[in-house]
């Protein structure tokens, strides 16, 4: 009997130790990138793939390369924004690398400013950072080359706060 006691309570404690694996789920919601859906500028109810897009961030020399098969929806993106820092500048190049002189490489450059907030997901995962567009200024736009060759018409914010990827935040017409 003593030794069915001690057997238990040897039992109880070893299995009183331990703990749940902390493995941060892949559905978790994390720090959301902002997502920019491109749109028909003659027809704003149409979405409209970029051809040849590449996106490089500030002070980086390589950037991602876009087509109408890399994009996430045909006319989507989504980029990330810097979680430490309160402004991203990214330079959009349509028919980047193009030696075709009727569709020549045409950049614009973006600067978007926001407040960031971190949120506690859980142990696992650690924080999250959610970013709020600037209302009065959300970003800047210029073109790196010539100002009459702009090929971002119009730029209209759909979400000021960016907390999921589940929602078009960004929408540009060309």
């Amino acid at each position: 009997m003593k030794k069915t006691i001690l057997l238990l309570l040897i039992l109880c404690f070893t299995f009183s130790g331990c703990e749940k694996d902390d493995i941060c789920d892949a559905n978790t919601v994390t720090t959301s990138r902002l997502v920019i859906t491109f749109y028909d500028f003659n027809n704003s109810s149409v979405e409209k793939s970029v051809t040849n897009l590449t996106i490089i961030a500030e002070g980086m020399e390589e950037g991602i390369s876009y087509n109408g098969s890399t994009l996430i929806n045909g006319s989507t993106v989504a980029v990330p924004l810097q979680t430490n820092a309160e402004t991203t500048t990214f330079r959009f190049i349509r028919n980047f690398g193009s030696t075709n002189p009727a569709a020549p490489a045409n950049e614009d450059i973006i600067t978007f400013n926001y407040k960031t907030e971190n949120v506690y997901v859980s142990r696992a995962c650690g924080f999250k950072t959610n970013f709020t567009l600037d209302p009065i200024t959300p970003f800047v736009q210029t073109d790196a080359a010539t100002p009459d060759l702009l090929w971002m018409q119009v730029i209209a914010v759909n979400n000021y706060s960016i907390a999921n990827e589940n929602e078009t935040h960004l929408e540009i017409y060309f």
